[in-house]
């Protein structure tokens, strides 16, 4: 199927996209694995990738050096399972969170399915706070409070249009952000020059280590459950391997020098302060960059809109997925679509207006709910997909009203996730609560981690044990899906 001429294809695809998590048919799918590159590399050179790179440095206080270490080793871990997310979609067709059903049960889904919305929500409204501050720092004309709102505006857009829009977006951020990140390491690292005790300030630590590695990684594996949504148009015989390989690649590129660039902005800012003042990245940003702060941060923005573009389209789905677990012969089109997407839109606004005064704080600790909550469902995912069932789904029984042979609720992923989500708490360390293990350990946050390395193998030997793992039928290209359901649509 990959042989098919892909302009062929793609010119049957309505411009305004008119599916949301029906199965895409064969007719439909379009594109090639490259396009995974352009769409996680362009989406992720934007403000708040640099704002995140530059917790290693102000908040975790570490030197540059272990900064920029423990950023790379979070990322090109985190992109692995990221990565292996999005192989799944050119196989199966359909959205991530529809595909969840078939280790979870129709039902027993639902319990990611909402936790992953209010991941949506809250990285929408983080991307318009940290957008928003951006925009009034290159043109002190705009408030932030505009700022927020002409980036929300611009992300609406894009989520109604759809698909093809948010890929075709994603090519020209990856050439013309792409080039901006270049020209803002070349003016200060040439231009501006390193102060001289630059790599003297902060220091090493092990808890500003690992919780830079934390969060690099996290970044990577917050994008697992939607990253499928952005690969299941295109053609079945893509391949997992490169489909695997372009993603990783796009997105461990496009995360690493943003994030780089954050460490090195906040460790030049607090070289120059040197008085323990709380660094503002986006400002100290702007102030190095002259003359190109408006340019280059005025790009760095087109970014931010992408990713909420991203962030929107995908909650959006996961919504309707909610609905359509309680109605199964629901199947939203476009209009729903775009009804959803200013709903969600308003909601992650209000958040965004009300909360922007003390945003990182709340951003800090809003990355490490997601690790303790996404570990489990990334992991019994990849094993059910990979190790147990090698990418065999029935994909016409995930919009079954009782889930066809995976049922309403599968209490083996049930359990291994609730598990998973328990054994985390002891070695958690945030600002709000620190586990016995982690202050054992002088608040090193290695929850993560022991939540992969426990749910795994829990979950493969206990599905391997007590599931009925039916035998999947042979896998066909989905078929439309007024065929597989008589369905009314909205």
């Amino acid at each position: 199927m990959s042989d098919h001429p892909t302009h062929a294809v793609a010119a049957e695809v309505p411009r305004l996209e008119d599916k949301t998590i029906q199965p895409i048919p064969a007719d439909e799918r379009h594109g090639k694995a490259r396009d995974l590159f352009t769409i996680w590399f362009g989406s992720n050179i934007m403000i708040m990738t640099i704002v995140t790179g530059g917790l290693a440095t102000t908040v975790f206080g570490l030197s540059f050096v272990p900064a920029i270490v423990g950023i790379i080793i979070g990322n090109l871990v985190g992109g692995i399972f990221m990565a292996l997310h999005s192989a799944q979609g050119p196989q199966l067709g359909v959205a991530q969170m529809i595909q969840t059903r078939g280790q979870f049960g129709s039902y027993g889904a639902l319990l990611i399915v909402v936790i992953v919305v209010v991941m949506y929500v809250g990285f929408f409204a983080a991307n318009l706070v940290f957008g928003g501050e951006a925009l009034a720092a290159v043109n002190p004309g705009i408030s932030v409070d505009a700022g927020i709102i002409v980036i929300g505006v611009v992300s609406v857009v894009a989520t109604i249009f759809g698909y093809r829009l948010i890929h075709a977006y994603a090519r020209i951020l990856s050439i013309a952000a792409g080039l901006a990140l270049v020209l803002a390491f070349v003016w200060i690292l040439a231009v501006q020059g390193l102060p001289a005790s630059f790599l003297d300030q902060g220091n090493f630590n092990w808890v500003g280590f690992m919780g830079t590695i934390s969060v690099s990684a996290l970044w990577q594996l917050a994008y697992a459950p939607y990253v499928s949504d952005y690969s299941r148009y295109m053609p079945q015989g893509t391949g997992s391997a490169p489909a695997f390989w372009a993603s990783y690649s796009g997105c461990v590129l496009g995360t690493l020098f943003p994030m780089i660039l954050g460490a090195l902005v906040g460790t030049f800012a607090l070289t120059l302060i040197n008085d323990g003042s709380n660094v503002e990245i986006v400002g100290s940003l702007g102030a190095l960059l002259k003359p190109w702060t408006m340019a280059v941060i005025g790009i760095f923005c087109l970014g931010v809109a992408a990713s909420n573009a991203m962030n929107l389209y995908c909650g959006v789905l996961c919504t309707l997925t909610i609905g359509q677990t309680f109605r199964p012969n629901w199947l939203p089109r476009a209009k729903t679509r775009s009804v959803a997407a200013i709903i969600i839109f308003t909601f992650a606004l209000m958040i965004a207006l009300f909360a922007r005064d003390n945003f990182i704080f709340f951003y800090q600790n809003f990355l490490f709910f997601l690790m303790y909550v996404l570990v489990p469902w990334t992991a019994i995912n990849l094993v059910d997909y990979y190790l147990l069932r090698h990418g065999d789904y029935r994909v016409e029984d995930f919009f079954q009203r009782d889930g066809g042979v995976y049922g309403r609720f599968n209490w083996v992923a049930i359990g291994a996730y609730v598990a998973g989500a328990l054994i985390q708490i002891p070695f958690s360390a945030t600002a709000v609560y620190t586990g016995p293990l982690a202050a054992a350990m002088d608040g090193v946050d290695l929850s993560w981690i022991v939540g992969l390395v426990v749910v795994a193998p829990l979950y493969y030997f206990a599905a391997r044990m007590f599931r009925k793992t039916p035998d999947a039928a042979p896998f066909r290209p989905p078929t439309p899906a007024a065929d597989l359901i008589d369905a009314p649509r909205a």
